[in-house]
């Protein structure tokens, strides 16, 4: 069975940073695709950045140089550095597990409970 557990979201204010961990277990992690994605009120759940089994990344245009996806295999664990946070960036923030090859921009695979990220301006 598949459990994916978020760690890291919380209160900033707009400007400061906040790193959001995933740890992931009963699956292979080292040959799935990881990826992040968020949920605002009222609004769809969005990708926001996804890593390949083999590193490669990529991020949806809003969060280009701000966010950086990262992955440890030793540890199950994908990672998400979010710099430069601004109130749209305001959300509960999913981490994701699935097969390759993907498209990011499908809501496919297995979630985790989600980790609430609240940015003030």
């Amino acid at each position: 069975q598949v459990q994916l557990v978020e760690s890291g979201g919380g209160l900033v204010q707009a400007g400061g940073s906040l790193r959001l961990s995933c740890a992931a277990s009963g699956t292979i992690f080292s040959r799935n695709a990881m990826g992040w994605y968020r949920q605002a009120p009222g609004k769809q759940r969005e990708w926001v950045a996804g890593i390949t089994s083999g590193g490669s990344t990529m991020y949806v245009d809003s969060v280009k140089g701000r966010f950086t996806i990262s992955r440890d295999n030793a540890k199950n664990t994908v990672y998400l550095q979010m710099n430069s946070l601004k109130p749209e960036d305001t959300a509960v923030y999913y981490c994701n597990v699935r097969a390759e090859p993907t498209l990011f921009r499908l809501l496919t695979g297995y979630w985790g409970q989600g980790t609430q990220v609240t940015v003030s301006s």
